[in-house]
């Protein structure tokens, strides 16, 4: 092995030998603890020393030394565990000369358990007078230098255990992540919806618009395409009989990195039969506000420094969103009826465009011959997306950009769509489905002759086939989870609430600091 600092992994190295030579296990099975170090400080904080002493109670707790100080037949140190610390007194007297040799060898890093009782040191700090040490594991590699501060963006992403031990705030965001995970269980599940596995594999891409990573099942030998959306198996669960299902799953898309984006990212999808795209509504102002309540104590939260109210949503219609975000400096917002006519929304774009050519603002960049729908969802994306920072909910979709969607009776030029949008990122996408074969099969095949990489290139027939066995009016979504923790625990970005997040290979071209932001 080689890893820097040589010389300390060497040094460390050799400790680990002297450990070893006084009889203990350089790499010992198990340690049988009673509390952690969070549970001692979170019970005892408030224990007088006469309550501590009248208790006289033994502890075996475990824990990694992030501080130690010796002090001739004596030394201090710190040992954290379960994202907090406490400090242990260790005295030769006590511990016997081989159990202080021990604590002489230790490290910043090392892993130890100790047996003792708690007390208070005249400082009133609670601690551990230690009878007995147990080697658990020693760190052949430092923390880093200012480990207690690791700042380094990449260093973080790139070795999350270092981050996790230095960092106590980026821990408890995956704590809370946890927590949202359940939270959004609990929810579920007391609405009577099933929690379900489906394939993370597919033989055809399907379920949204996106590249599909690629691999090949050599007994079979056939391509295999890693999921990009669960959703078209969970509509065969509804045909089934699921009346309410749900999966907590895994989605792969091969597309860029940015701090909203990650390749592999996760989602909750639920669908829930003899309901609509209005149902989901409701059901997400309840969610999303119960959600904000219980993880972080308050409807009201912060992200950004801004201030972001769950409990009140807005709801507007896409086209609604464009009049309503139009650049004041632009002129004079475009009429509903305009944005709604044949050639409107692509004559609306190129005036938007004409203004945005002449400031900074972003322009509309059409990739190709585009349809009326498309020119709504791209001038949409391109100037008012991001002005939806408080909670809202963004419906009525063009049809040309929703093919899983069920038409809006009185305007088949719209669908039955609404995603939820939380400080300008997109957190939610749900619609009534579309659960007529013969218009499911058209969209279909309009969407494989339009062509692209993100898109399917063969007919799903067997979906067919199961909303030929007859699927119930059913309304479904799906919330992405990294984006959700983002806005819950005000992470700027998506690599921050991602244990391991997809980065450039060491030894590669190098990455900075921006860069592992998505900047």
């Amino acid at each position: 092995m080689q890893f820097e600092p040589r010389d300390q992994f060497e040094q460390r190295q050799k400790k680990l030998e002297q450990i070893q030579a006084l009889g203990h296990d350089p790499y010992p099975r198990e340690f049988r603890w009673t509390d952690t170090p969070a549970l001692l400080v979170e019970k005892y904080s408030q224990s007088t020393t006469a309550e501590l002493e009248s208790a006289n109670r033994e502890v075996r707790v475990a824990g990694r030394i992030v501080s130690s100080r010796l002090m001739g037949k004596a030394g201090f140190a710190h040992l954290q565990g379960a994202g907090r610390r406490i400090q242990i007194y260790v005295k030769k007297d006590v511990v016997g000369e081989k159990g202080f040799q021990l604590f002489h060898l230790l490290d910043l890093g090392d892993s130890i358990g100790v047996r003792g009782r708690l007390f208070r040191t005249k400082t009133n700090e609670l601690s551990i007078w230690v009878e007995e040490i147990f080697f658990l594991s020693k760190a052949l590699l430092p923390l880093p230098e200012k480990w207690h501060g690791l700042t380094d963006v990449e260093l973080r992403y790139r070795q999350r255990y270092l981050d996790l031990i230095a960092n106590e705030k980026s821990r408890q965001v995956f704590v809370t992540r946890a927590r949202i995970i359940q939270e959004m269980r609990r929810f579920f599940d007391a609405r009577g919806y099933i929690e379900v596995e489906t394939p993370m594999m597919h033989p055809i891409p399907g379920g949204a618009a996106a590249r599909p990573f690629v691999t090949h099942h050599n007994t079979l030998d056939i391509d295999l395409y890693l999921r990009i959306a669960p959703e078209l198996y969970l509509k065969r669960l509804t045909v089934g009989g699921f009346d309410r299902v749900y999966e907590i799953n895994r989605n792969f898309r091969n597309e860029g990195i940015s701090t909203q984006h990650n390749p592999e990212f996760t989602m909750l999808e639920f669908y829930e039969a003899y309901s609509n795209y209005r149902d989901l509504m409701d059901m997400n102002e309840q969610l999303f506000a119960l959600l904000a309540k219980n993880i972080t104590g308050s409807t009201t939260v912060k992200y950004g420094g801004v201030e972001l109210d769950f409990s009140k949503t807005q709801r507007l219609s896409m086209r609604e969103a464009i009049i309503k975000y139009w650049p004041t400096a632009a002129g004079e917002a475009p009429a509903l009826e305009k944005l709604a006519s044949p050639g409107g929304a692509r004559e609306i774009t190129a005036r938007y465009n004409e203004w945005a050519k002449r400031t900074s603002a972003p322009y509309a960049v059409a990739k190709g011959t585009l349809t009326d729908g498309e020119w709504t969802g791209l001038l949409f994306e391109t100037m008012a997306e991001d002005k939806l920072v408080q909670p809202t909910i963004l419906y009525d979709f063009p049809t040309d950009i929703s093919p899983l969607s069920k038409q809006k009776p009185e305007d088949p030029s719209l669908t039955e769509r609404l995603e939820i949008y939380v400080a300008g990122m997109e957190v939610a996408n749900g619609f009534s489905e579309l659960n007529d074969p013969v218009e499911q099969e058209r969209r279909f095949l309009a969407q494989i002759a339009q062509g692209g990489v993100e898109v399917p290139k063969q007919l799903d027939v067997d979906y067919i086939r199961a909303l030929c066995h007859g699927m119930p009016p059913t309304a479904g979504e799906g919330i992405g989870i990294d984006r959700l923790t983002m806005v819950l625990t005000d992470s700027p970005s998506i690599r921050d609430v991602i244990l391991f997040p997809l980065l450039r290979q060491e030894g590669g071209e190098p990455s900075s600091a921006s860069e592992a932001h998505g900047a």
